[in-house]
C-alpha cells in the first residue's frame, strides 16, 4: 500500500554504481553475489531467503542497465545460477 512521503525521515537519490566499481575484473560471479556485492557485504556472505530476494531487487535492474558491461557464462549444471564478469 503506498504511503506518504511526510512518513519517512530519509528520502535519497537512487543511485547505481558503476560495474566496474563493484566487481573484479578477474571474477566471474552469480546474480546472488552480485547483490551481495552492491549492499557493501561480502560476496560469499551467508543470508537468510528474505534477504536474499530483497537483494535481487537490486542486482537485476542494475545487470539490466549495465548490460553492455558484461559477459555471462553458462552455470555448471541446470540447477545451479549463471556467471557473470565484467566485459
Amino acid at each position: 500500500m503506498p504511503q506518504p512521503k511526510d512518513d519517512f525521515d530519509d528520502l535519497r537519490p537512487l543511485e547505481f554504481r558503476e560495474p566496474e566499481e563493484v566487481l573484479d575484473d578477474d571474477e566471474m560471479y552469480t546474480i546472488y553475489e552480485i547483490g551481495r556485492l552492491l549492499q557493501g557485504l561480502e560476496a560469499e556472505a551467508e543470508l537468510d531467503v528474505e534477504t536474499e530476494n530483497v537483494l535481487m531487487d537490486w542486482a537485476i535492474p542494475w545487470l539490466i542497465k549495465h548490460a553492455d558491461a558484461f559477459v555471462f557464462a553458462e552455470p555448471s549444471a541446470d540447477d545451479e545460477p549463471g556467471y557473470y564478469g565484467l566485459a
